[in-house]
């Protein structure tokens, strides 16, 4: 990850299960693979390197994360490197790069993505998932109580969306090598929370951070409160108090 702020593994480790799925349903796309290192991109506590390792027993699987305290976590791996991802280069071409849910949080994909798919050993896969959320209202409420309550923090007119639809990424890879790209949306549900709404328990380790970095301890209050009251009219609580989160993520494959 390139996060300035440190992760907590403990906190995203909460919902384990629905953010292995997406990697599961990805890795089940990949074929065969040559010769060559299986790299675990932006890896963090290392959810899918069981996966990983069952899936190519025969490849030295790699994990790296720029979080140390994920690092710290990780188990499975032959090796795990600590980098930022827009930065880091392997030590040989690897047979495949591996990313699930981490490469959204880099800019300019137009470069990154052809530029890891230039490190591929010749016949090798770049296999990626991100999550496609920002104009549901789990993603966009965090932005709208932001720009409402601290407008000089932030200015809904500068962001951009971090993620493109598939065509899009279809489009770009395409000249490069075959290419495999589709959308899915999971439905979640979501656990009665111990404090706030339950879609707020599933955002805090991830989307919620960076608005709530830096923040006091009573303009970050204020900004759960707001947040909460919102997601509660986007997402109405089951009988149980837990809740459905649809969540939409897209995901590609391009063999060089």
């Amino acid at each position: 990850m390139t996060q300035a702020l440190d992760w907590d593994p403990g906190d995203y480790a909460r919902f384990s299960g629905l953010r292995l799925r997406p990697a599961l349903d990805l890795l089940a796309q990949v074929c065969t693979i040559p010769g060559g290192d299986v790299i675990d991109l932006g890896c963090g506590a290392g959810a899918v390197a069981g996966p990983l390792a069952r899936r190519f027993p025969g490849h030295r699987l790699i994990g790296v994360d720029a979080s140390a305290a994920m690092l710290a976590e990780a188990a499975g791996y032959a090796d795990v490197q600590q980098a930022d991802i827009a930065a880091w280069q392997p030590d040989a071409p690897p047979a495949l790069i591996f990313s699930n849910a981490a490469l959204h949080w880099l800019p300019d994909h137009r470069v990154l993505l052809p530029r890891l798919a230039g490190m591929l050993a010749r016949g090798g896969t770049l296999a990626v998932q991100m999550p496609r959320q920002y104009d549901a209202p789990s993603h966009r409420l965090l932005r709208e109580v932001a720009a409402r309550l601290f407008p000089e923090r932030f200015d809904p007119a500068t962001w951009q969306p971090p993620v493109a639809d598939a065509s899009a990424y279809w489009s770009l890879l395409a000249p490069i090598g075959q290419v495999t790209a589709w959308e899915a949306e999971y439905v979640q549900h979501l656990p009665a929370a111990p404090r706030g709404h339950p879609v707020r328990a599933f955002t805090a380790s991830t989307a919620m951070r960076p608005f709530v970095a830096g923040l006091s301890d009573a303009d970050s209050a204020a900004f759960l409160d707001h947040y909460d009251a919102a997601l509660l009219a986007a997402y109405p609580l089951l009988p149980d108090a837990s809740a459905l989160m649809p969540f939409r993520r897209v995901f590609f494959t391009l063999k060089v």
